[in-house]
């Protein structure tokens, strides 16, 4: 999903890009734009050990219950703003003011997938003249996914942060119902 919504996104060599969400689609998204050409990610969340692990991606964290997301773009960005949002959280308050960081003629690539509709400021797109695509599953970016991985591009192996073994996999499945928020990835070792 993440690599097709930078397809979507069609990035650019040097875009700035911010990600909302440090989920496994969110990272995975970061990942794919920093091979895609981007020169920077800003990264979002509320989870710290997801922040940590955004930045060991050389991904820029910003935690949201305590810094100014807007302060770190207009830094990042010499107060432009940024090229392309990647909204891989789904959270209403995100989408609420999405085009705010954005720069005038950028993309916002909708993939998180909000619980109940939201309402979208389409008067603030209109301003910013901003290029809007969703992302509902991946299409033919199998092979280039594998491409990436095989290239050591992208490494995925960090993000799994919980592993059971078969004989387990009740135990997986009850833990991913209510997981820590630590946790990015659940994989069940056959």
């Amino acid at each position: 999903m993440g690599l097709q919504a930078v397809k979507k996104a069609d990035v650019k060599p040097g875009d700035i890009a911010l990600v909302t969400g440090c989920g496994t689609i969110g990272l995975v998204t970061g990942m794919a734009a920093l091979a895609g050409g981007c020169s920077k990610i800003i990264i979002t969340d509320m989870i710290q050990p997801k922040l940590d692990l955004a930045s060991s991606y050389g991904m820029i964290p910003v935690d949201i219950k305590k810094q100014n997301l807007m302060d770190v773009v207009k830094k990042e960005t010499d107060g432009w703003g940024v090229d392309i949002i990647f909204e891989a959280s789904g959270s209403e308050t995100a989408i609420a003011g999405i085009f705010q960081p954005l720069c005038p003629g950028g993309k916002v690539v909708f993939i998180g997938m909000p619980v109940n509709p939201v309402l979208v400021d389409i008067v603030a797109a209109q301003a910013k003249e901003a290029r809007l695509e969703t992302v509902f599953r991946y299409a033919n970016v199998y092979s280039r996914a594998l491409s990436l991985l095989r290239s050591g591009k992208i490494d995925v192996k960090p993000l799994i942060t919980d592993r059971y073994k078969f004989d387990d996999a009740i135990k997986a499945f009850d833990y991913a119902v209510n997981p820590q928020p630590r946790s990015v990835k659940i994989v069940i070792e056959m």
